[in-house]
């Protein structure tokens, strides 16, 4: 068998943790401690994060999205798949070094999407972009940890309460969409997003395709 070599790593925004890349052969892993928190041949529920967020806002002209987290790029390549050239996409990544290793180790698995002409890549705190306007985003996908109870990096809780739905919501174009993805349920943050005023769709996915782990996504909508 090919062992693991691990290429690079580095620290979280707090500097409490190290995000490990490590490669086998073709394949990638993103790791934190002994979780991995991303894998090159699992992609089937960061791609259903974009998928059903582009089949809600189907039919809009110029779309505006902004992904949170940046990753291995599944979510920003089946959204630029499913969006017409008049999109535009905004991928917020907090850790330099990940967005490092996109233009670098992991090119190949990028395939150029990161010099689509529709792509801004910005390494920031996505609650931050959120924040900074309202009525901004058509669409919002957050996958910017292991889902609302966060293990990489605690400041991502904030987006996950009370005052980060409330500004999601204003963050939103009537009508726009929320959808966070999540490594497992969480009927408390289903009951906030309620609370926040969101008409709620809670999805049960695979992270290959009908096999893998089972994941959660949630697609909260803007109501007008």
């Amino acid at each position: 068998m090919i062992p693991w070599v691990q290429l690079d790593s580095a620290r979280t925004p707090d500097g409490a943790q190290e995000l490990r890349l490590k490669q086998r052969g073709t394949e990638f892993s993103i790791m934190l401690g002994t979780n991995e928190l991303m894998n090159s041949r699992l992609s089937g529920s960061e791609e259903a994060l974009a998928r059903l967020s582009c089949e809600r806002i189907a039919g809009r002209k110029r779309p505006n999205l902004l992904i949170g987290g940046l990753g291995m790029g599944f979510t920003l390549r089946a959204a630029l798949a499913a969006l017409d050239g008049d999109a535009t996409v905004t991928v917020a990544e907090l850790v330099p070094a990940v967005v490092a290793w996109a233009r670098g180790p992991m090119a190949k698995i990028f395939d150029g999407c990161l010099d689509d002409p529709r792509v801004t890549i910005r390494e920031a705190d996505v609650g931050q972009l959120i924040r900074a306007q309202n009525a901004a985003w058509d669409a919002i996908l957050l996958d910017v940890d292991n889902g609302p109870e966060g293990i990489v990096y605690k400041g991502n809780d904030t987006l996950y309460g009370a005052a980060g739905l409330a500004a999601a919501r204003a963050a939103l174009t009537p009508g726009g969409v929320l959808a966070v993805w999540s490594q497992g349920p969480d009927s408390g943050f289903t009951r906030r997003l309620k609370q926040a005023g969101f008409a709620v769709e809670e999805i049960n996915t695979r992270a290959n395709g009908k096999r893998g782990a089972r994941h959660i996504i949630w697609i909260a909508t803007n109501r007008p």
